[in-house]
């Protein structure tokens, strides 16, 4: 599963990889809330791919992946890894160094 916002964005782009279990409630809470950021923060600026480590374990090994659900942001640099169902808004937007549209 991906998702691709494409268009000219007016800032970075974030390249955004989420790595998942199946259709548990933590995963699909974790694709839910960050795609609500992505939609709501990041809207023509970023790249998601959601990898289901059952599907695709070998992207997982690549990556070190030891728990799930696990957020990696590529790009922009600093490279970021935030694990847990991503429901904590502050804390993904801190995370990933978004500041909140509105705020800007």
């Amino acid at each position: 599963m991906s998702g691709r916002r494409g268009g000219p964005g007016d800032g970075e782009r974030y390249l955004l990889r989420l790595y998942v279990a199946g259709a548990t409630a933590g995963s699909v809470r974790a694709i839910e809330s960050i795609r609500r950021v992505c939609d709501e923060q990041l809207e023509g600026r970023y790249e998601l791919k959601v990898i289901d480590i059952y599907q695709q374990p070998e992207q997982a090994k690549q990556e070190d992946i030891v728990a799930v659900p696990t957020l990696i942001k590529k790009l922009p640099e600093p490279l970021r890894v935030i694990v847990g169902d991503l429901s904590e808004l502050e804390r993904v937007l801190v995370a990933l160094d978004i500041e909140p549209v509105g705020r800007r």
